[in-house]
């Protein structure tokens, strides 16, 4: 990913999980510009801030570079749920979303 699509890709699932920036600033320890500076292209958050902004949109660092996701949160949650389901109904599943994509 390239650096100025960082900022792009935090402001997308930021906007997704429908917080405001000074929220999350404040949610994840940081003063209450601080998202909206990484946004702006100011500055880059450290590894560990940016650890603590993937825990707080509960995605994995992988998710947030993975572009192609717009919302990685709720896929999560979906392949989550789908773990707990036996051949049968993954089989099901699997023909429901193929017609969906069609």
């Amino acid at each position: 990913m390239l650096e100025d699509m960082f900022p792009l890709r935090l402001a997308q699932l930021r906007n997704k999980k429908g917080v405001s920036a000074r929220d999350m600033s404040l949610s994840i320890g940081q003063n209450h510009a601080y998202i909206n500076n990484i946004e702006s292209g100011k500055a880059l958050p450290s590894m560990t801030v940016f650890f603590y902004i993937c825990e707080y949109l509960n995605i994995t660092p992988a998710d947030f570079f993975d572009v192609d996701s717009k919302n990685p949160e709720k896929m999560n949650s979906l392949i989550e749920n789908l773990k707990r389901l036996d051949d049968k109904q993954l089989d099901s599943i699997s023909e429901i979303v193929k017609g969906l994509v069609k």
